[in-house]
């Protein structure tokens, strides 16, 4: 075969100075047939080695047909099926090549997100524990939103992954931007909908004026951005960092996300912290109305004077037992309203099974406690009989009231 360099070399003398073939066949010690195949084609030779076939060939024929009845087998299992006892790697690859046979492809469009329109939401939770107070550890869900056009991250740690939780999160978020995007992208979350809206996400977004899209199922692709965001906190913000508290983690976080919007992004030619400001200024405003967030309940208060929110027990003014009172939460604080006044605040806690007592609420309840004894002390409780009117018995015997009279002063 001729070499690259003679190759070159050949075709130079021949079209630029031109020498003849045979001096050329001189010059370089050729033959004139290798003159003759380096001026025959336009590309230069390449060495292609004749192929020997593969271990892989025998087993070709029983995996296509497997690949043909299930495209979706994993090869570890066909090379189970076919008696495979060789290369775990080679196989693989030979799959690889042939599944394509067999299997539709499922193709995605290039996603293209203007300013303004859509923000990816999702949950990601801590490797490690977080501590919530009362001996009791857990590891609360993320909350993450990010900013599709511009790559801008907020994030805040939630009590719980339930409806209120999750719309007070991203409440809370949006007010902090100060803006609304068209779009709230989100995985099929339990408590914002699986295929349909919950009503509370139906009306919060309403409220705000924004659609929440819902994605398919198996389809996470279009919140691939946020999917991302997650293993970057976890690879960037965790490591080496402990927390005494979910407020704590909070704390922490909103330090770091500043650096974390400051990274270069080469797929936007900019950082973040810079391009969300275009970004947000194509959303809309915050509405007017405050969209509803908050876990409501409605309960006659009991005689131990508590009501419950999120599985722990919140103390109230004793004086209100057996009235209606009005409990919410959100995500700090649970207050108890009656007949539209606050009556009871406590902050909101994060362990659970708790019962949270005001010192205040317990003095109150001895003192009615000892009102209730000293009134049933000076006010005794007199026991009335009722005594049947015998005057029905006169009139059915025909007696008078003289002769009934003298009937009874006989008897």
């Amino acid at each position: 075969m001729i070499k690259l360099d003679d190759w070159a070399e050949i075709r130079h003398l021949h079209s630029t100075e031109k020498i003849s073939k045979r001096e050329i066949a001189r010059r370089l010690s050729v033959s004139r047939g290798t003159v003759d195949r380096a001026l025959a084609p336009d590309r230069a030779p390449t060495y292609q080695r004749a192929g020997s076939g593969s271990s892989f060939d025998e087993y070709a024929h029983a995996a296509r047909a497997l690949l043909a009845a299930t495209p979706t087998m994993p090869a570890a299992a066909i090379a189970e099926r076919v008696g495979w006892s060789g290369s775990e790697s080679l196989f693989r690859s030979k799959i690889a090549e042939i599944r394509p046979d067999y299997r539709v492809p499922d193709p995605v469009d290039r996603l293209v997100h203007p300013p303004g329109f859509q923000m990816q939401c999702d949950l990601w939770f801590p490797h490690d524990d977080i501590p919530l107070g009362h001996d009791q550890v857990d590891r609360p869900p993320v909350l993450v939103m990010t900013s599709a056009a511009s790559g801008f991250i907020q994030s805040r740690m939630l009590p719980t992954r339930m409806t209120s939780d999750l719309l007070g999160g991203m409440w809370s978020l949006l007010e902090e931007a100060q803006a609304v995007p068209s779009r709230l992208l989100w995985d099929n979350e339990s408590g914002i909908g699986r295929g349909k809206l919950t009503e509370a996400a139906a009306a919060f977004a309403g409220t705000l004026g924004c659609e929440i899209k819902l994605l398919k199922p198996r389809d996470p692709e279009p919140k691939g951005m946020v999917e991302r965001m997650n293993r970057f906190f976890r690879g960037r913000f965790m490591p080496g960092r402990t927390f005494a508290s979910p407020t704590d983690f909070n704390a922490q976080m909103a330090d770091w996300l500043p650096i974390a919007n400051s990274r270069f992004s080469r797929a936007r030619r900019g950082r973040p912290i810079d391009l969300v400001t275009t970004d947000r200024a194509a959303m809309r405003a915050l509405p007017p109305v405050a969209p509803e967030v908050l876990f409501r309940n409605i309960v006659r208060l009991p005689r131990d004077y508590m009501v419950r929110a999120f599985s722990n027990d919140y103390s109230v003014d004793p004086a209100l037992i057996g009235r209606l009172v009005h409990v919410t939460a959100g995500l700090d604080t649970v207050n108890i309203h009656h007949d539209g006044l606050l009556v009871s605040s406590h902050p909101r806690q994060w362990a659970r099974q708790l019962n949270i007592i005001d010192p205040a609420h317990v003095a109150r309840a001895g003192e009615l406690r000892n009102q209730h004894r000293s009134q049933g002390r000076k006010m005794p409780v007199l026991t009335v009989v009722e005594t049947a009117s015998l005057d029905h018995y006169d009139t059915l015997f025909g007696l008078t009231p003289d002769a009934a009279a003298i009937v009874a002063v006989a008897s």
